[in-house]
């Protein structure tokens, strides 16, 4: 097994290739900000306190079944420079048909931007209104707020599922271990322990073994 290093592997940071991302399933999704730039409030005795910028990003997540509403919301958490949460995708005329890993459509040309009700069109829109919003807060037009890309994994049993829960609802508790604060103390065996079971997902996954 390669050895979890905190500094390389907190994240998965490439969408799986061949994986069609509009189909049913759970999404762990992970958004930095710019600079990694403390934006949304800060952590004071273990909880979270937003500031208007937070309350934002909070809001805007919360919304994002208004404009896709083949999908659910799961926990999720607005931290100083980033924000958690599972996203799920659930079966509608849009992609009801949707075929397993490996699914794509044909086509002459390669597609632009991401893939109509996907996750990266689902993410591309959050992060998009959340920035249009606090920039007419602030007055700073064009200013940047987010990281360009984002971080996912597929969530693929309950085992999984409850972890990440468990890890999302506790970051401000761990926030003194975790990896995004320039200050932490340590590092987190939470963190150390869904990467694991992410390695072994993914391994079990190519072997065929999971679904």
């Amino acid at each position: 097994m390669m050895r979890y290093d905190p500094n390389r592997h907190h994240r998965r940071s490439i969408r799986l290739k061949g994986y069609d991302y509009t189909q049913p399933g759970a999404y762990f999704i992970t958004i930095c900000t710019h600079d990694r730039a403390h934006f949304f409030g800060a952590v004071v005795n273990g909880v979270m306190r937003l500031n208007d910028a937070g309350c934002i990003a909070a809001q805007c997540w919360r919304d994002i079944p208004v404009h896709f509403p083949h999908v659910q919301l799961d926990v999720f958490v607005i931290m100083p420079n980033h924000i958690h949460g599972v996203l799920w995708i659930v079966a509608n005329d849009n992609n009801a048909g949707t075929q397993n890993v490996g699914a794509t459509h044909a086509s002459p040309l390669p597609p632009r931007g991401p893939v109509p009700q996907s996750v990266g069109a689902i993410i591309g829109q959050f992060k998009s209104a959340v920035t249009k919003r606090i920039n007419e807060l602030r007055h700073t037009p064009g200013a940047p707020i987010w990281q360009r890309n984002y971080y996912e994994h597929i969530i693929r049993d309950e085992r999984a599922l409850n972890a990440i829960r468990r890890y999302i609802q506790e970051n401000p508790l761990r926030w003194h271990l975790d990896r995004e604060n320039d200050q932490r103390t340590g590092s987190d065996p939470l963190a150390r322990e869904i990467w694991e079971m992410f390695q072994d997902d993914d391994r079990h996954h190519a072997a065929g073994d999971a679904p």
